[in-house]
């Protein structure tokens, strides 16, 4: 048994001083350590002392990263498990050089209607492109707008997800690979929105794959379907 603290500054007064908030020390009466449960109103102290007893040491820039999905993540999910934090550290500690950056994904689907996906990327000279594509499902109309976009001749050989815990607010994990001239380049992201994730991971992917074929300058990203926004 533990007592539990979520509210940041509660969380905070804990890390510092354990009987701040507390008439007594949860080990002096045999119980484990003080859990500091991970919520919105979690701050970076908390959030980073996890990480540090999780076995994480980031970097100044990683941890502003991992925290910002951290923030995002806890508005969809009232409580962030060890499983969530390690999910957020590896995929932002694990991402390619992001040469284009997905901006926005928005899907359209169901059982009488055709899988519509709209993504506005930004690309490395810092345009955003629009474009939409109709594909089979909502994942395979992300990819094929990704493509008219990104315009880089890739071979999807491998598509996989996976539930990082349990429940309908349950973290998913995509991993996929992506074949160009007998290399591959894996991506990898971890969403609640599991076509989120699912267009983040093959960003990932992509973007690995801009950075091999870039010889002096960078690849030039626009289709001539894709549109400017604005």
């Amino acid at each position: 048994m533990r007592s539990a603290h979520e509210s940041g500054i509660h969380q905070d007064g804990v890390l510092k001083h354990k009987l701040t908030y507390e008439i007594m020390d949860a080990q002096s009466i045999g119980l484990n350590d003080n859990q500091i449960v991970l919520g919105k109103h979690s701050g970076r102290n908390a959030f980073r002392t996890r990480l540090k007893e999780l076995g994480f040491e980031l970097s100044e820039q990683e941890l502003n990263r991992a925290f910002l999905r951290f923030k995002e993540m806890a508005d969809k999910k009232k409580e962030i498990t060890d499983r969530d934090l390690e999910a957020i550290v590896n995929d932002e500690t694990q991402q390619a050089p992001e040469l284009f950056k997905l901006e926005h994904v928005q899907v359209s689907c169901g059982d009488h209607a055709r899988p519509t996906a709209t993504v506005i990327i930004r690309t490395p000279n810092g345009e955003e492109l629009m474009d939409a594509a109709i594909g089979t499902g909502p994942v395979d109309a992300v990819y094929k707008a990704i493509n008219r976009v990104v315009n880089v001749p890739n071979q999807l050989i491998e598509y996989s997800v996976q539930s990082v815990t349990a429940g309908i607010d349950a973290l998913g994990e995509v991993t996929i690979r992506l074949k160009h001239n007998d290399r591959i380049f894996s991506g990898h992201a971890a969403n609640t929105d599991i076509i989120v994730a699912s267009a983040m991971a093959y960003m990932s992917a992509l973007n690995r794959l801009s950075a091999s074929l870039q010889s002096g300058k960078v690849l030039h990203p626009q289709h001539d379907t894709a549109q400017p926004v604005g």
